[in-house]
């Protein structure tokens, strides 16, 4: 290995993987997270070896002064672990070929998660550690969960699957609290998850293709409340009511419109979250970040986390009525006289969209892209709320189809024309507040590389409209 390898300066915030000191460890996935890894168990004294199938990946892991080397070639027997970036197949549809050298060896097959996890066992094992998942809302709930907490003065630090590798914070200290998004790929890849809160909100069907089943899907998605001290539990469909109940206390099950059965369970009534019992523990009445009820879902587990880390009523308050929202997930832009423009582009599916048309009425929708199975045709109980729908993209003719007879729309084809000729009919419509509102239901491939910049020029467009008449 070369000098530049063996650095163990910290230029910026990190967890040094102490507990490899000494190993030698084998890595495969040279993107933002692999990368992060490699530092942190380079600053812990460890010895990696790493590689990635992407050529650009592994030229530019060279240019920082990591080993890069063939692990077909490697002799296995020396290895402490393989630590797999997230988005590499463990089981389904094949494991990717690095996992079958490893099982061979009877090395362990880790992720960053896991890495982190033996780092908070080894140096502060009572530190808070908040673990989310879920298949929506996981985001959301994370960045919510870690604003009220720092609003409230707490030491957080905040990533994971929301975007800032896990190991690039700050290390588990006491008294510091770790709000972490998790996504199945990475819990399949940390077998000692124990967090003191975990967070499961929901579960429908998503990546079968990676992990065979849904059954399977829902198994993994579960570890993240069975071995936490706390579990906190979305329970509205049936494959999290049976997690739910296959959990003993302490737990918190959270209900949207329904009914706690228990001591401790958190229901969402409209804009109040209320416990069982009926005292009231937040109101977001007036909080534009937080509308719908699947962000009154996202807003009750905040509660719950706040509760149980000791947060009081006023600061909890204070907190969430703070919250800027997230970029592209129902972010408003503001109002032109009238007009409320939300930007939804995250809204990649119809059951996203679902969230986004049951919190308004008299919507000008912006809708289509590349559709996925089954198109908007599940989102037909809530076309009553639509004013108008206008159509752009690949899905035009076929979305056409569907909403004919049923929906006024118009073929605009292009993010640019719709956004134009829907704030033109809201403007001019008759409603107290129209609401001119991109929520796709598709993705963007069709016409932009991911939904950020889909949603960055639905912001710019609505920007340079001319201000509405005073």
């Amino acid at each position: 290995m070369g000098q530049a390898s063996r650095r163990r300066e910290r230029p910026f915030a990190m967890t040094p993987a102490t507990t490899f000191a000494g190993q030698k460890v084998a890595l495969f996935g040279l993107g933002g997270s692999g990368l992060a890894t490699v530092r942190s168990l380079l600053a812990g004294g460890a010895d990696v070896l790493a590689w990635d199938d992407n050529a650009a990946s592994r030229d530019r892991a060279r240019a920082q002064g990591i080993t890069v080397a063939d692990l077909r070639e490697a002799d296995w027997t020396g290895f402490s672990a393989l630590v797999l970036a997230p988005g590499v197949p463990l089981t389904h549809p094949e494991p990717h070929w690095t996992v079958p050298l490893a099982k061979g060896a009877g090395v362990a097959i880790i992720g960053d998660i896991e890495i982190f996890c033996r780092e908070r066992a080894a140096l502060a094992p009572d530190a808070p550690f908040v673990a989310i998942t879920g298949t929506n809302g996981k985001s959301t709930t994370t960045a919510l969960t870690a604003h009220v907490l720092r609003e409230a003065g707490r030491d957080v630090q905040m990533g994971g699957n929301i975007g800032t590798a896990i190991l690039s914070l700050e290390p588990p200290a006491p008294g510091r609290i770790h709000v972490i998004e998790l996504s199945t790929f990475q819990i399949d890849l940390t077998p000692s998850l124990a967090p003191s809160i975990g967070i499961l909100l929901n579960l429908t069907p998503d990546h079968l293709d990676r992990h065979g089943s849904m059954e399977n899907y829902a198994a993994i998605k579960e570890r993240v409340v069975s071995g936490a001290g706390l579990a906190v539990i979305g329970v509205d469909d049936a494959y999290c009511a049976a997690i739910a109940d296959r959990r003993s206390a302490p737990r918190v099950r959270i209900h949207v419109e329904g009914h706690g059965e228990a001591a401790g369970d958190l229901i969402v009534q409209g804009a109040r979250i209320v416990e069982a019992g009926g005292a009231q523990r937040a109101d977001l009445t007036g909080i534009g970040s937080l509308r719908g009820a699947h962000n009154g879902q996202n807003a009750a587990v905040a509660v719950a986390v706040a509760r149980a880390l000791g947060i009081d009523g006023a600061t909890l308050a204070a907190g969430l009525t703070s919250f800027p929202g997230l970029a592209h997930r129902m972010e408003g832009l503001g109002r032109r006289g009238r007009v409320l423009f939300v930007n939804d582009s995250k809204a990649t599916n119809a059951d996203s969209t679902e969230k986004a048309l049951l919190a308004f009425r008299d919507i000008h929708w912006i809708v289509g892209g590349k559709a996925k199975e089954g198109g908007i045709e599940p989102l037909s109980p809530l076309f009553d709320r639509v004013a108008h729908a206008y159509l752009i993209g690949a899905s035009s003719e076929a979305f056409a189809e569907m909403l004919d007879g049923r929906v006024p729309y118009t073929r605009c084809g292009t993010l640019e024309a719709a956004t134009e000729a829907a704030a033109k009919a809201a403007a001019a419509s008759a409603a107290p507040e129209p609401v001119v509102l991109l929520s796709p239901a598709c993705a963007s491939y069709d016409q932009f590389p991911n939904f950020e910049v889909r949603g960055d020029r639905f912001r710019t467009l609505v920007q340079a409209l001319p201000d509405a008449p005073a």
